[in-house]
């Protein structure tokens, strides 16, 4: 038996760098995956689970590499019930000091179809593969896709078998979102009450936010007897997202009265985590998003206002410094120096080397010299448009455009290509088209856009914009992003941003890793 304070203890599970990535086009760089990974076991994250090994050479190699260098966290690879996958999961993970191997099928009749098994050989694979991966390693966690519209009975009986062939933690996906908070109750509570063996592994739970209700999901889960919550940094995932990992890390610490379960998440780090993913996946957050908008502690209303003034209680049932968010806004400027940047940056979560720092303090006096005060969030568009310059095949180097009422709108475009300067002149339907059409001409693909978004960092007419722009080309989606005061600027860098992350998913070669048959894993 379990003493108390490990029955309150509720393991978190981050899948950021494997179901996160999955959200089209937030593919990560390795060394941002590198970079993430470091921050979720800094914060204190029970298991990470770095990638799927067996999809690509740049996952096998993320992930074998966040193994090597993660000093406390449970790090997991993700693989399918084949032992080739298994096989090659463990090679990634094996050099962990705590490895895990994370294994999975299809169990709903949706899904049984998928691989034309029927439920008897199913059963027998599943077999097969947890025991295989358990005889590698010690520490398994199983799940079966598709839980909550997989027949009560048949997933009692395959929970059974993976307990028996050696599964440690047995997962319980919400794969499509589709259950509600008093099912996923009852789900796990049956599956405790009914299956041998259940009191002597962990209960995961792992939800899709489709119909909104994955949080809500995941804490109904663990009132009923799961003690782990698989989550990502910002709900990111596939289609609608998962759960967040700040949402139910900061709902068991504020409404720990009715829950009372203790995760080991140092919350004054999520603001921070929660921009670097932004940063470096293309996902911005939006406004409103609970605990890390940008909105979750603003007031607007004079009553609002007021009440804050006399009791900041009356309105806020947390406090920014909570989740890591500093109270204050400090304005900087043209007379700021690298000393005082740098420590302003870390305040809001970035380190950076003495390189690293140089170049961002010259595009810091760049913008200081076009807007007159900077604030946060203005540093942040900074740092999230700040790639890797010096790796980057296609840089601008200069635009010009012609716009107004009388046309036509023309863009003059300079951009180095592989060391190489060349220039073009273009026409299009506005400023920002004819700069576009300027890149294409120097930089001929067939990828689509599909999205292009502009939003105001801060206020006033000198306020920097963020454009985030979203490419597709023969199954490929990459994101771009940058910022700056001119709003055509800003959109040329981020259609470059995009083109150079797209030239990377080419020069990948071979299969594709979304063309892996892992889609909605759970």
């Amino acid at each position: 038996m379990t003493d108390k304070s490990q029955q309150d203890r509720v393991l978190i599970f981050d899948t950021t760098l494997r179901d996160g990535e999955q959200s089209p086009g937030a593919t990560m760089t390795h060394a941002e995956k590198l970079e993430i990974a470091g921050l979720l076991d800094e914060m204190g994250v029970d298991i990470i689970e770095a990638g799927f090994p067996i999809a690509s050479e740049g996952d096998f190699a993320a992930v074998s590499e966040i193994a090597r260098q993660t000093q406390n966290a449970v790090i997991c690879g993700l693989a399918r019930a084949q032992i080739g996958d298994i096989d090659r999961c463990w090679e990634a993970v094996q050099h962990a000091k705590h490895p895990r191997i994370h294994t999975f099928i299809g169990t709903s009749p949706l899904h049984r179809a998928i691989p034309n098994l029927d439920m008897d050989q199913m059963a027998e694979r599943i077999e097969q593969t947890v025991t295989h991966a358990r005889n590698l390693c010690d520490n398994v966690q199983w799940s079966p896709m598709d839980a909550t519209r997989t027949e009560e009975d048949y997933l009692c009986r395959v929970v059974e078998i993976a307990i028996k062939c050696g599964a440690t933690t047995i997962n319980i996906p919400d794969t499509v979102g589709y259950t509600a908070p008093r099912e996923s109750a009852e789900l796990i509570a049956m599956l405790i009450n009914r299956v041998p063996g259940a009191d002597q592994i962990t209960f995961a739970t792992h939800c899709h936010n489709d119909l909104g209700m994955a949080t809500a999901n995941s804490l109904a889960a663990v009132e009923a007897g799961a003690r782990q919550i698989e989550c990502t940094i910002n709900g990111l995932g596939e289609r609608a997202g998962n759960t967040a990992l700040e949402e139910v890390v900061m709902a068991l610490k504020v409404r720990n009265d009715i829950m009372p379960f203790q995760t080991g998440i140092d919350a004054t780090k999520i603001m921070n985590i929660s921009r670097r993913v932004a940063a470096v996946s293309g996902f911005p957050v939006q406004f409103n998003k609970a605990i890390v908008g940008k909105n979750a502690f603003a007031h607007e209303s004079g009553i609002h206002q007021d009440g804050m003034l006399k009791n900041a209680e009356t309105f806020e049932i947390m406090r920014p410094e909570d989740v890591g968010l500093s109270e204050t806004n400090l304005v900087m400027g043209k007379h700021s120096g690298r000393a005082a940047l740098r420590s302003k940056l870390e305040d809001l979560g970035f380190e950076l080397g003495d390189n690293q720092l140089k170049d961002v303090f010259v595009r810091f006096k760049e913008l200081a010299d076009r807007k007159k005060e900077i604030y946060d969030d203005d540093l942040i568009a900074l740092m999230r448009s700040s790639t890797d310059p010096e790796n980057d095949r296609l840089k601008l180097r200069s635009l010009k455009v012609v716009c107004g009422t009388d046309g036509p709108q023309q863009a003059d475009l300079t951009m180095e290509i592989d060391g190489a300067e060349h220039s073009t002149t273009q026409t299009g339907d506005g400023p920002v088209d004819a700069s576009f059409n300027a890149i294409k001409a120097l930089v001929p693909h067939s990828a689509r856009l599909q999205l292009y978004q502009v939003h105001a960092v801060t206020e006033g007419t000198d306020a920097q914009a963020t454009v985030s722009v979203r490419m597709e080309e023969e199954g490929r989606i990459v994101t771009g992003q940058s910022a700056n005061t001119d709003t055509v600027v800003a959109s040329a860098l981020a259609y470059i941003h995009a083109l150079n992350r797209l030239l990377v998913r080419r020069e990948k070669g071979g299969k594709d890793r979304r063309e892996i048959s892992y889609k909605d894993v759970g």
